[in-house]
């Protein structure tokens, strides 16, 4: 049933409109102030809202633009006002408001236009509530709302330094009950005229940028081309350092359009207590996708991982949860198992590889390469033709290589070499 959330101050307009409505067939949810609308909206996920400008602790167009700039205008909004101006009117419609009713409203007016709203369903549906994670953990509360901030703002956005899961579990926030969701990278087949007809108004998403073939790329290219046609929005996660590995076989211009808008993830060093709530949200994650079989973590484990030192960030988290999985002959993940995975030398040099099995081999290999280059970058105290002569390598590529990789090398050494 169609629900419709009445927003005043005054409870004669709330009790009014809702006996109203509800004798139309609606269902009618009523919020004094700002506060009560704000988690009425996030509960319910109203169809529709009437939302009144003049109210004691935050006004209407106060409300509207925060929906707006957090990306929660998810449903069309009507304003109201005894008192309002055609400055007002306008104000509240660039921001998003779809319409505006006097008060006294008419009864007619009043269900004309919330018919018409309804029937024409102007643009915006329910937002798919956010895994528990996006509100018990800071690193996830931060990094969703500033990706909701971020794509209310643009048709295209990167999503950096991250696995494909974790920018997957991102942008899933933002897609809506009924909102079309395409995966770039299933097929190399074609796009069509068709194939974003049937997805408009949807997400389409790229897990790996650094991993689409040719064909891929062209459908990027084909997609770009028609985001407004068919109000698309495009999100696309980099795992690996800019520009992506076998960037000469990008069009510069094309990688520079994909990277106009980017955000990271937050990093989780230093985030030691979340470790355990983000390790079970991880592993429920990969069960749910067939990727593990049904597991759990032991106590001692989740104390295990909160007091692992993640020198690699995500990818390591994420790559250790799923060998946990994978590797518990139990149901309970056990102390025992963790030894396996987690198992590294106190006292070991800092060079010592970390176990790359756990990685992809496009993980791993980047691992690698920064351990090796980091080691004779040291080693050979900077010396850039020392350096290309033990790996192998021409000058240009191994400066393109390093710049990948993230490393730096100053000019000092490289004088000295003439």
């Amino acid at each position: 049933m169609t629900q419709i959330l009445v927003v005043d101050d005054e409870i004669g307009i709330r009790e009014l409109l809702s006996e109203i409505l509800g004798d139309e067939g609606y269902t009618v949810l009523l919020a004094e102030n700002a506060a009560l609308a704000r988690r009425i909206r996030d509960e319910r996920l109203p169809d529709l809202v009437l939302l009144d400008i003049w109210m004691p602790d935050m006004d209407g167009i106060s409300l509207l633009k925060e929906w707006s700039s957090t990306g929660q205008l998810t449903m069309p909004v009507i304003m109201m006002s005894g008192h309002g101006t055609i400055d007002t009117a306008v104000e509240a419609t660039r921001i998003g408001a779809v319409g505006f009713l006097e008060k006294p409203i008419a009864l007619q007016k009043l269900l004309t236009t919330v018919k018409d709203t309804l029937k024409h369903g102007i643009s915006m549906k329910k937002q798919r509530p956010a895994p528990a994670i996006f509100e018990h953990s800071s690193l996830f509360r931060d990094f969703r709302k500033r990706l909701a901030q971020a794509a209310a703002k643009t048709r295209v956005l990167l999503i950096r330094n991250v696995s494909g899961h974790l920018a997957e579990i991102g942008a899933r926030t933002l897609q809506t009950s009924r909102m079309p969701w395409l995966d770039l990278s299933v097929s190399s087949a074609p796009l069509t005229q068709v194939m974003l007809e049937e997805t408009a108004g949807g997400l389409l998403f790229v897990p790996d940028l650094t991993a689409l073939s040719k064909s891929q790329q062209k459908n990027i290219v084909f997609v770009l081309e028609r985001l407004e046609k068919y109000h698309l929005k495009l999100i696309v996660a980099l795992c690996s350092a800019f520009p992506p590995s076998g960037g000469a076989d990008w069009s510069p211009s094309l990688f520079a359009r994909l990277c106009e808008a980017s955000i990271s993830f937050p990093p989780v060093e230093g985030h030691a207590e979340e470790i355990p709530a983000i390790a079970a949200f991880l592993l429920s994650y990969l069960v749910e996708r067939g990727e593990a079989p049904k597991r759990h973590f032991s106590e001692e484990v989740l104390n295990a991982l909160r007091c692992h030192k993640w020198e690699n960030g995500w990818m390591e988290l994420l790559a250790a949860v799923k060998s946990l999985a994978l590797f518990a002959l139990e149901e309970e993940i056990s102390r025992s198992d963790a030894k396996i995975v987690l198992q590294r030398e106190e006292n070991a040099p800092s060079e010592t590889l970390p176990p790359l099995f756990q990685y992809s081999l496009r993980d791993a290999r980047e691992i690698f390469e920064r351990m090796y280059f980091e080691h004779h970058l040291k080693s050979e105290q900077g010396n850039m033709a020392r350096i290309a002569d033990s790996a192998g390598l021409e000058r240009t590529h191994l400066y393109r290589k390093l710049k990948q990789l993230g490393l730096s090398y100053g000019r000092r050494s490289e004088e000295s070499e003439s």
